[in-house]
């Protein structure tokens, strides 16, 4: 039976005990028992499908990635602790040393580190392009090129790649093209149907939804999510059964949230690019948006995540944040609360100019994570920050 996206985010779950419980219970247990000799040989022999322990594989987690892998149309999938956890673990599991990777420019910052700082000392080199530019991502690779990396929606920029286009490069080159599907959620983008290979999550952010619990996720093809999860299966960046069970229910409810979401962030771009304090407004669903016509075609809706420039440069995005009463000064993004940031003086303030331009961070430039507050009181605190520049 073909099921509808929220149907599938609510109904996908384990087998019933013996209790017959409506919802999936907590198994809060490090390790699982076995029968006798002979069934703890065939599970570690895995000739049978069953769990052993929780570094490994947890009823939750196992619920968890199941429910994701439905939703992004994956064959299979792994569980991290965090984000992050499954950015590494997806490189460190596929990657050798003199492998080389092609990146968009525009990534999250501790990804940036890991291609600059950590991955170089085990001689895997990255090639970062412009976002703006795609067209140059074929005379980034090289022989030794393994994969395409890239954020679509991008933090904090809120660029778009077409995903149909990259897909068509990395199979051309034979290349495991890697989408951060954070910003968009597979509600709203499912990367696999436009030809990626792998999907990585940081269900930190909008999957969770209400800034509880850390999570990550890569889901994908089934040969290559094989060696990610032997690689953490013997690293352990595993994610809780606690936090594995929050973000399940949290699918529950990622339609009804992020619909919310994207119709308070498309009002807000609205009124935001056509307030004389604001230079300049991104948002995926804007017409001016650059990649509208990506947008359109890719995603279902625009998202959570608006950037916009305010007049003055760096000391009027630092007064803008002051100047703020209700939303949040917060690092996260994808809250039920709606946060603000001022990049150039706080997440890259360690980045040059040069190095923040690059990424079209500028120095007014702000970063919204809209939420779920009444949109006219989102705009009214907006209104009265911009106010004071």
């Amino acid at each position: 039976m073909n099921r509808q996206f929220e149907t599938i985010a609510i109904r996908e779950q384990l087998e019933r005990s013996q209790f017959m419980e409506h919802t999936t219970p907590l198994y809060m247990t490090s390790s699982f028992i076995f029968e006798d000799d002979e069934d703890m040989r065939a599970s570690f022999a895995e000739e049978k499908q069953r769990n052993i322990y929780s570094r490994f594989t947890n009823p939750n987690t196992e619920e968890l990635v199941h429910k994701v892998c439905a939703l992004e149309g994956a064959e299979s999938g792994v569980a991290f602790a965090t984000g992050m956890g499954a950015v590494f673990s997806t490189f460190a599991a596929l990657l050798k040393s003199g492998d080389h990777i092609v990146s968009a420019r525009a990534v999250f910052g501790s990804t940036h580190a890991m291609f600059t700082k950590f991955l170089p000392k085990w001689q895997i080199e990255t090639t970062y392009f412009d976002v703006e530019k795609p067209e140059t991502i074929a005379d980034c690779i090289r022989p030794e090129t393994k994969m395409i990396y890239a954020e679509t929606p991008t933090n904090p920029g809120v660029s778009l790649l077409d995903l149909e286009a990259l897909a068509a490069i990395a199979k051309k080159h034979n290349l495991i093209l890697v989408i951060d599907n954070c910003f968009a959620t597979p509600y709203l983008q499912q990367p696999l149907a436009f030809g990626a290979d792998l999907v990585i999550h940081s269900a930190t952010k909008l999957m969770d939804g209400q800034g509880r619990v850390l999570g990550g996720l890569t889901v994908g093809k089934k040969d290559l999510i094989r060696d990610i999860y032997l690689f953490a299966r013997n690293t352990g960046p595993a994610m809780s059964p606690f936090n594995a069970w929050v973000l399940s229910k949290s699918l529950e409810t990622l339609a009804v949230r992020v619909d919310r979401h994207c119709e308070n962030a498309l009002a807000l771009a609205q009124f935001l690019e056509s307030h004389p304090q604001v230079n300049w407004t991104k948002y995926p669903f804007l017409p001016s948006h650059p990649q509208y016509t990506i947008a359109k075609k890719q995603m279902k809706k625009g998202g959570n995540i608006i950037s916009f420039e305010v007049k003055g440069g760096l000391e009027a995005g630092r007064k803008f944040l002051n100047a703020i009463k209700m939303c949040s000064l917060s690092a996260n993004l994808g809250d039920s609360r709606t946060i603000v940031t001022h990049p150039a003086s706080t997440t890259h303030s360690k980045l040059s100019k040069d190095d923040r331009q690059a990424v079209g961070i500028t120095d007014g430039m702000i970063r919204l994570s809209v939420g779920l507050e009444h949109v006219d009181d989102i705009q009214n605190d907006l209104q009265q920050a911009l106010a004071t520049l």
